[in-house]
């Protein structure tokens, strides 16, 4: 069986104020939970506009507040940024508070801007090091030969917290494949080609451990399901056109009406316009039919038994229907 869950970045819609992309946040993931999701993870970007989440350690406490059954993670937990234990003690007491149902996922990318990153990266350790006494740490199995060995989280007594890489690259897949973690190929971010290979080499490359006895490889994708393609094109032409300001030019803005995007990519240059549609075509768009059709795909040729959707949309309405539709497609309540 496929499993369908969701990555929200915590999109602010509706030209609202920022902070109630929080509050659409926990109303979408008790949304999801109704419709049969099997995981809600909460991203990391600071000083960017149009997203609302800094903290996924507290927006995961707060959706495991309001939810009862959906796995709640991190998609994922910057580390480079933070003290292993640190990180390693918030979850511990995350999987304490709500019943073992945390899932912690980490990443190297900076999540933001670069005086952010500057503001926020203060430690020198290497990122593998850090995934390395990170996993230790939760799995209370730090080296004897380690100066920390003795050192135990708060509070005791807690099942170790699942440890997912998140990443793009076979640098990424090895690394957990080494460290005996899950894994989750971001296949949403960028427009460059992600082999298959990139999970064969995970896979390959996997050692035991405490919370994984196999492998475990999901990729996130990026798709918006509405009545038709057309429909679903131009829900996605706002992210679109924000991913193109963010990556190709040196400000990022608001998240804009779609009804606004369509005046503005008239006046994009022949580069620019060549980024938006190769942006696009990394999207799954269409009818719930369509999207369930690529996705099923995806999952065959990746070899995965679980499928991320993550979506940005300016209308709150249109991202819970096209959740929405595509949970009704997959039939995912029959159980």
């Amino acid at each position: 069986m496929l499993k369908l869950s969701v990555l929200d970045q915590s999109p602010i819609h509706d030209g609202k104020e920022a902070k109630e992309g929080l509050f659409d946040t926990i109303e979408l993931a008790k949304f999801c939970e109704s419709l049969g999701y099997h995981r809600y993870l909460l991203a990391e970007h600071h000083d960017t506009p149009g997203y609302a989440s800094c903290a996924p350690e507290i927006m995961i406490g707060a959706v495991a507040s309001n939810t009862s059954k959906i796995r709640v993670g991190s998609g994922g937990v910057m580390l480079n940024h933070y003290s292993s234990f640190k990180v390693a003690e918030t979850f511990n007491t995350l999987s304490a508070l709500y019943n073992n149902r945390i899932d912690l996922g980490i990443g190297r990318a900076s999540g933001g801007s670069f005086l952010a990153t500057r503001a926020l990266h203060t430690s020198k350790s290497d990122y593998s090091q850090k995934a390395y006494e990170l996993i230790n740490y939760l799995d209370n199995t730090t080296s004897k030969q380690s100066v920390f060995y003795d050192l135990k989280l708060s509070p005791q007594g807690v099942h170790s917290t699942p440890v997912y890489l998140l990443g793009s690259s076979n640098s990424s897949s090895s690394l957990a494949g080494v460290l005996g973690a899950g894994f989750i190929l971001a296949l949403f971010i960028g427009t460059h080609d992600r082999n298959p290979s990139i999970l064969e080499e995970y896979k390959n490359s996997f050692n035991k451990s405490q919370n994984f006895k196999e492998p475990k490889a999901s990729i996130a994708v990026a798709c918006i399901v509405a009545e038709n393609k057309e429909e679903a094109e131009y829900i996605a032409s706002t992210h679109t056109y924000w991913k193109l300001q963010a990556f190709r030019h040196p400000s990022r803005d608001e998240l804009q009406n779609p009804q606004i995007v369509q005046e503005l990519i008239k006046s994009l240059s022949f580069e620019d316009r060549k980024y938006y549609e190769e942006t696009m075509n990394t999207m799954i768009l269409g009818n719930a039919k369509e999207c369930k059709q690529q996705i099923e795909q995806l999952a065959l040729e990746y070899e995965v038994d679980e499928v991320i959707v993550v979506n940005v949309t300016y209308s709150f309405e249109h991202r819970k229907r096209s959740y929405e539709l595509l949970a009704r497609e997959f039939n995912l309540n029959k159980e």
